[in-house]
């Protein structure tokens, strides 16, 4: 899409052993550095990408972001944010997740991109609003920019307690959810795309796919010992 490129996993293709089977590109959930190296270049090699040219984050449920023009140097600077961006081209940002909502972010125009990690703690701190500024000031215009949210737990299926719904609600209306049997429920995924309407981004598109629902792809809360998916943005 006019330079600007979007991709997300889903948990089949790589070498990890059960409970991570297969394609696990998460760092620190417990399983075989070597097997995640692995996966992590074997997914980089089906997207045309150099292993060794993309941005991963320590991700914390946090909101701060880092500007980036090139890979960290070793895993010991790897900063704890949950968003990062960059105006160079070529270069690959990564984020994880296993339920929380992964976004990406780019404006073609501008040759700006973001990833961020929105789970419900950084959806309400606002991660997705905090990595738009960080754009902006990297010359990107809402107007231009695309953003694309992948597989997520669906606010049918992401129980919390009345008292949880009601706090985040109080922050972002359009997470209010109740699940298909009827409980108190958060969806974060339609509260990040409530976050990015109201900053003029309007080309987005979401993922259909429920992590929880689906056993294509790797979900905490059904879990809890399990993967980390990835969703990869980049521009020409």
């Amino acid at each position: 899409m006019n330079g600007a490129h979007f991709a997300f996993t889903d948990r089949w293709g790589g070498v990890s052993a059960v409970p991570y089977e297969e394609l696990n590109l998460g760092g620190a959930v417990g399983d075989d550095p070597g097997a995640v190296r692995t996966n992590r270049e074997l997914a980089a090699k089906s997207l045309g990408l150099d292993a060794a040219q993309v941005v991963w984050m320590n991700q914390v449920h946090g909101a701060d972001v880092a500007v980036v023009d090139r890979p960290w140097d070793s895993a010991s600077r790897i900063p704890s944010v949950d968003a990062v961006v960059t105006a160079r081209r070529g270069l690959a940002l990564a984020v994880l997740t296993a339920d929380c909502t992964p976004v990406l972010l780019a404006d073609p125009v501008a040759k700006v991109a973001a990833a961020a990690h929105a789970g419900r703690p950084g959806m309400i701190a606002g991660v997705v609003p905090a990595a738009v500024r960080a754009m902006t000031e990297l010359g990107a215009e809402p107007s231009r920019i695309v953003a694309r949210t992948g597989p997520a737990v669906c606010g049918r299926c992401y129980e919390v307690p009345a008292a949880m719904r009601a706090e985040v609600a109080a922050v972002e209306p359009a997470a209010h959810a109740e699940t298909s049997w009827g409980t108190p429920a958060v969806d974060v995924t339609a509260g990040v795309h409530a976050q990015l309407e109201r900053l003029g981004v309007h080309d987005r598109e979401q993922s259909p796919v429920c992590t929880l629902e689906s056993g294509d792809h790797f979900s905490y809360r059904r879990d809890r010992t399990t993967g980390r998916l990835a969703g990869y943005v980049w521009l020409d």
